[in-house]
């Protein structure tokens, strides 16, 4: 699916996605990534799902953003408890969804200019 965006002013939108890839201003990525609207980290050193765990975030910890738009890969996937109860003791908001409304949903909040970050499987 193409994604557009009216206005990113220099930003890091999301301009696609499918089966196994995002697009981040029309270049393609297949690997785990994490993206906001000033910094790309990809390939994100991301384990396979099942071993995820809070210290895997530690690059976007970094970034500083007050929400996380994580997409779990093709299935809605809740990643384990302790990852979620870090992320509400480190005061920062923790949306989980599937890649695809991942995407979307990320867009929309950087267009209007929400401190968001996406970590994405792909």
């Amino acid at each position: 699916m193409k994604l557009h965006l009216h206005d990113a002013s220099g930003q890091n939108a999301i301009t696609g996605h499918g089966s196994g890839y995002v697009q981040i201003n029309h270049i393609r990525f297949a690997s785990p990534l994490i993206v906001t609207a000033e910094t790309l980290i990809s390939p994100w050193a991301a384990p396979s799902f099942e071993v995820l765990s809070f210290a895997d975030f530690s690059a976007l910890l970094t970034l500083k953003p007050a929400l996380v738009v994580f997409g779990s890969g093709v299935r809605f996937r809740f990643p384990a408890t302790p990852i979620l109860a870090a992320f509400s003791q480190a005061r920062i908001g923790f949306e989980v969804m599937d890649t695809a409304a991942a995407c979307r949903t990320y867009n929309v909040l950087m267009s209007e200019g929400r401190n968001v970050a996406a970590a994405l499987y792909v």
